[in-house]
């Protein structure tokens, strides 16, 4: 039977900035959007090739991504900006056979979205820059979760890190279905529409 996540529940940790007069909309802030949006696709599909501990680990992060991209939504929304919804499905860097290509797939997400937080970062608007750097610290915990190993500082050059952050791309054709784990996307309904977020589903019953 599928686990659906539970509603994540609002982050008090970090404030709600006012919008300064003229406040920029898109740029780093989009893009952090962007990385959010492609992280909950691709948390679907990890949570469709994962069971029992693992399952749980991905729902968990299913959720926190899906709060943070509704947190970038309003603060764009807030500043007047328009958020840009997701993609109807997205390309994933390789297939996803089972569960040790889903923590690999997990790994590489946490890298990607944790490299687009650190750009807005380096903005100069110091609530969203404690937004940022609360959230590259979360994604950089979720990955430690996964693989307990001290990886390149967040946001170091790939060549130089020595490796693949690549994450889906929107707009890409979708996945094959028996690799990707992504019978029901999610990230689009019976009509196609974009808008809702694919939900991890378990791949054998296990009783969680």
């Amino acid at each position: 039977m599928a686990e659906t996540p539970t509603e994540p529940a609002r982050s008090s940790a970090a404030p709600q900035p006012a919008p300064p007069s003229g406040a920029p909309t898109g740029g780093a802030l989009e893009r952090a959007l962007s990385a959010e949006h492609a992280a909950v696709y691709a948390y679907g599909v990890i949570g469709g090739k994962t069971s029992g501990a693992l399952l749980k680990r991905a729902t968990a992060g299913f959720d926190a991504h899906r709060a943070r991209r509704d947190q970038l939504r309003t603060l764009i929304t807030r500043r007047g900006g328009t958020p840009a919804e997701p993609g109807p499905t997205y390309l994933l860097p390789f297939e996803v056979r089972g569960p040790a290509d889903a923590v690999r797939l997990a790994l590489l997400v946490e890298q990607r979205v944790t490299t687009a937080y650190l750009e807005l970062a380096a903005g100069r608007d110091p609530a969203l820059r404690q937004i940022a750097a609360l959230a590259a610290q979360e994604c950089a915990t979720r990955a430690y979760g996964w693989q307990p190993k001290l990886g390149p500082f967040p946001g170091m050059d790939r060549e130089e890190a020595g490796i693949d952050v690549n994450v889906p791309t929107p707009g890409s054709e979708s996945p094959p279905a028996d690799s990707s784990g992504t019978a029901d996307p999610g990230t689009a309904d019976s009509a196609g529409t974009p808008g809702q977020e694919a939900q991890p589903e378990s791949s054998a019953p296990d009783g969680q």
